[in-house]
């Protein structure tokens, strides 16, 4: 089924991705173009999946003690060099 595209900026930046990627045509650009979004799109890991997966690490490691001095823990790291 062919694909009618009536949209100017649409048709520009085919023909300026055509001439990038060297493509012999218009519909092969498109095609590249194409496959290389649908990849992206699917390979995507939503960000509730990532955050559940930091939540999940920030659980493993524990919660922090409230007596840990991050200045002198610095200032030590900064004393070793």
């Amino acid at each position: 089924m062919p694909l009618f595209v009536r949209d100017e900026e649409i048709a520009e930046m085919t023909i300026e991705l055509q001439q990038l990627l060297r493509a012999p045509t218009k519909t092969e650009a498109l095609r590249v173009a194409l496959r290389h979004e649908l990849e992206r799109a699917r390979s995507a890991v939503p960000v509730r999946e990532r955050l559940a997966k930091a939540r999940a690490m920030a659980d493993a490691i524990g919660p922090s003690s409230p007596n840990f001095d991050q200045k002198a823990f610095s200032d030590e790291l900064w004393d070793d060099l």
